[in-house]
């Protein structure tokens, strides 16, 4: 048998990064209500030093996850609302119960569809597309900016319709008779350009999810194509994943 490898030293900024990434899943799971544990019993509970626990609690300050003051402790500063990878939903349905879902429409008309688009929604070359831009908020939180392009016979209906308080997803079923029935996705981080950033009412370079989304009827035609940009710091987008499964795949 071969020797074993050696351990690799580990660095108080790797164990730093191991405790907080424990801690940032408990914040967002609810395990705290307000007030984190000491850093002694962190540390008790991570096997780590205290200032081990100190460099871990100073990452998740940074990402504006909790708060820290002198005789006050360690407070949860702002918690994620979670979005979900295996069901396909549109954000009323997803937050139902965190509160009212608003949509700021920034602009809803007819555009001739670039050709891309036109591809992905089985259009011809120069078939217009009905294009919405909205801006997307939890009560007067901002949480994502959604430029979606639909298919000209739907969007059409689409835009006869209250765009401010009711999901796209809704409308899509409703006009065309039918269930929505999968989506293709891409998923990646992004940094928020000046414009994006005064939009979400974020700092410019701020962490952004992207998500690009070709929606389907389930009859297998494409309705729905979305490129959504979302506030890295006040969503999660979490699934349920098993081996196997061949529409995931890693790009």
């Amino acid at each position: 048998m071969g020797a074993e490898p050696a351990p690799v030293r580990q660095l108080r900024a790797d164990q730093a990064r191991r405790v907080a990434d424990v801690l940032r899943h408990q914040i967002h799971a609810g395990a705290f209500d307000e007030v984190l544990p000491t850093e002694q019993q962190l540390a008790t509970e991570h096997s780590a030093s205290r200032n081990t626990v100190r460099e871990a609690l100073a990452l998740l300050k940074d990402e504006g996850l909790i708060d820290r003051a002198p005789k006050v402790g360690t407070r949860v500063a702002t918690r994620k609302y979670d979005h979900g990878l295996d069901a396909l939903l549109g954000l009323q349905e997803t937050l139902k119960g965190h509160g009212t879902v608003r949509n700021e429409v920034r602009t809803a008309q007819h555009i001739t569809a670039p050709p891309a688009v036109a591809r992905r929604l089985g259009l011809e070359p120069g078939q217009r597309v009905v294009y919405l831009e909205r801006l997307r908020y939890l009560a007067d939180l901002p949480l994502s900016l959604d430029l979606t392009y639909l298919v000209p016979d739907i969007g059409a209906e689409v835009l006869a319709n209250d765009l401010e308080n009711t999901d796209i997803f809704v409308l899509l079923e409703k006009i065309s008779g039918r269930s929505l029935g999968r989506a293709d996705l891409a998923l990646e981080a992004i940094a928020a350009d000046p414009h994006t950033a005064s939009t979400l009412d974020t700092p410019d370079g701020a962490p952004l999810l992207m998500l690009e989304r070709l929606t389907r009827l389930d009859d297998g035609r494409p309705v729905d194509l979305e490129y959504i940009r979302m506030r890295g710091d006040r969503i999660t987008m979490r699934g349920s994943l098993s081996r196997g499964a061949p529409e995931w795949k890693v790009l």
